[in-house]
């Protein structure tokens, strides 16, 4: 490959992956470090990231060393032996923390295959919807998504990794840009706020409620001689709801376990347990909290040294950045990951092959779900699920398996821009 191919690559996305991983780093070493000991020492979690890095920067050469037509030809490839991958790993894999989700062989822990099934994934997508004729107007077409999206999903509740499997169903922020109708996306949301309002108002209220929203309705179309499928239609939406509440209500009391009902109270304000299932949220509120509006400095975070957030190197990272570098730090955060998904956005729209537009907004969505509810999760806005900040998070798995998912957009792009 000549080398005028580098100067088609986008180095902005380049340069804020790598602020973004050096600041993770950074941010790992303050929320463990000890006198002494270096940022590099193998004994800590920074130490183990700045390796995985290097691993991840070597990964991203070789993805922009190999044709970007192998990534096309290959994607079904890809999926089925990530698919694999997950069903090894569930039958194989020891519990770790409840979860079944690390591939284990020798006694040698691999990685957690989940987070490779995300690219797998989003390429096959991408693969699909670049076939000829192809349209998400069409119940096949969505038969067969939904079978791309859900295979992964289900292997991954299969380990017990709910929160790798809700960010697969992100996708369809994507399916959305090539045509998918609006209300698989509101319909989430709705069911959503039905299932919180049956847990603050119980099954019999919720019920009771929406009978009389059903009379009120059915008056309304009588008194005004309105439409008659209008009456008939809100029969079946409230019946629907009725069920759907109580199901919703079955399966709080009967499905889960008593540590997530008591997380979800918490979550919607109907328990406090602050020494309990609220602690980790309760100090990361405090930790972020304590930084206010420039932070105590870095490496200065008092209750980062004092070790009361746990999982702070993992999960509740976003505190550490909080308590020591406040209100802006976290802004200037927030403003780079936002950076990062528009610019992949428009370089999405700009590209001519529908599989890398595809493949573009894939990973967008994957990675806005990931940001988006990391951050709810440390602001106690949504349950503490184990969903890992990208690029920021220790661990070698989810930072390989986020280059690998950028690195094959800017090979794209980049091919696209030397190519044509």
């Amino acid at each position: 490959m000549r080398n005028s191919f580098w100067t088609h690559i986008d180095w902005a996305l380049v340069l804020v992956y790598l602020v973004l991983v050096v600041f993770g780093v950074m941010n790992i070493y303050s929320a463990e470090h000890a006198e002494g000991i270096s940022i590099f020492s193998g004994s800590l979690n920074s130490g183990q990231q700045i390796r995985w890095i290097i691993a991840s920067l070597v990964l991203a050469v070789i993805v922009m060393l190999v044709d970007g037509r192998f990534f096309i030809t290959f994607a079904y490839y890809f999926f089925a032996g990530m698919m694999l991958l997950l069903v090894l790993t569930y039958l194989t894999a020891p519990e770790i923390k409840g979860a079944r989700s690390w591939l284990v062989l020798g006694g040698i822990r691999l990685g957690q295959t989940s987070e490779f099934a995300k690219f797998a994934t989003v390429l096959a997508l991408a693969k699909y919807l670049d076939g000829f004729n192809i349209s998400l107007k069409q119940t096949q077409t969505r038969l067969v998504i939904l079978g791309i999206i859900m295979l992964p999903v289900l292997l991954v509740l299969l380990q017990n990794d709910t929160g790798t499997a809700i960010v697969f169903f992100a996708l369809a922020l994507a399916l959305f840009r090539e045509g998918l109708p609006a209300w698989v996306i509101v319909l989430p949301v709705v069911l959503g706020a039905i299932f919180i309002t049956v847990l603050l108002l119980g099954f019999v209220n919720m019920a009771i409620a929406l009978s009389v929203i059903l009379v009120l309705l059915v008056l309304l179309v009588l008194s005004f001689k309105l439409d008659r499928k209008i009456m008939w239609f809100s029969i079946v939406a409230v019946v629907v709801c009725i069920g759907f509440s109580y199901g919703v209500n079955y399966a709080f009391n009967n499905i889960l376990k008593p540590h997530q009902r008591t997380r979800i109270n918490v979550l919607i304000g109907l328990e406090d347990d602050i020494k309990g299932a609220g602690y980790n949220v309760h100090q990361s509120l405090i930790t972020i909290g304590s930084g206010g509006l420039s932070g105590k400095g870095y490496l200065q975070g008092t209750q980062t040294r004092g070790d009361f957030v746990p999982e702070q190197t993992t999960d509740f990272i976003f505190c550490t950045i909080g308590e020591e570098f406040g209100l802006l730090g976290t802004a200037s955060v927030v403003i780079l990951f936002v950076f990062l998904f528009v610019r992949i956005i428009l370089l999405a729209e700009k590209q001519k092959s529908r599989f890398a537009r595809v493949y573009g907004y894939g990973i967008v969505s994957i990675m806005f779900c990931h940001f988006f509810l990391n951050i709810a999760m440390t602001l106690g806005l949504f349950p503490v699920i184990g969903i890992p900040l990208p690029f920021f998070s220790y661990g070698g798995s989810s930072l390989m398996g986020f280059t690998i998912l950028l690195f094959i957009f800017i090979k794209l792009d980049a091919s696209m821009k030397y190519y044509f």
